[in-house]
């Protein structure tokens, strides 16, 4: 992938957003939430040359996760960007941030099997590097990981159990299983 203009405005509209509240973080860390989705974006360059995949990834969290919530929106994106990025975005995103957490993820989980390749690519990228985060902060704490979570370690590690096999089956040419099961397998493992 060559780094293209489409590129450079997804990474500076994200660092713009993102940062808008100083204070956010990575969960249960120092580390500046920017950070996710700019690591997300070079997954995606490891396995694509579709710049609009990659700055999907990239703005991934920009409608679900930027203060004022509601600020960011598919239209904006869609104007912003074009319409395959807004779309991509807008298929992570959750729908209804007032419902409870486990209900959200329940919701997304379901999501997976409408989504259409270029969607599931990002959500597997996203995947993957939050399994990489969990796993290295196992290595440094231990399971007391898990306490920054708002799910139990147990229903943590159930949903990427589950979540797996579910990206698994809605495109098994995904370029990304492998990595996403070797996260996982070092995840069940070190987790025990």
């Amino acid at each position: 992938m060559i780094y293209s203009s489409l590129t450079h405005k997804a990474v500076s509209f994200a660092i713009k957003v993102h940062e808008t509240d100083a204070k956010q973080k990575r969960k249960g860390t120092d580390t500046p939430y920017i950070t996710h989705p700019l690591v997300v974006g070079l997954i995606l360059a490891r396995v694509t040359k579709d710049e609009n995949v990659i700055a999907a990834g990239i703005l991934h969290d920009t409608i679900e996760d930027c203060e004022p919530y509601g600020s960011i929106t598919k239209e904006l994106l869609a104007r912003e960007f074009n319409p395959e990025v807004a779309r991509m975005v807008d298929d992570l995103t959750e729908k209804d941030k007032t419902l409870p957490w486990m209900e959200r993820k329940l919701g997304a989980f379901e999501h997976i099997q409408d989504m259409k390749q270029d969607s599931l690519l990002v959500k597997s990228a996203d995947v993957l590097h939050n399994l990489s985060e969990i796993n290295a902060d196992i290595v440094k704490h231990g399971t007391a990981v898990f306490e920054k979570f708002n799910a139990s370690k147990e229903y943590t590690l159930d949903r990427y159990e589950k979540l797996f096999p579910e990206i698994e089956k809605a495109w098994k040419e995904n370029p990304l299983l492998e990595d996403l099961k070797a996260g996982l397998d070092t995840l069940l493992m070190e987790s025990t």
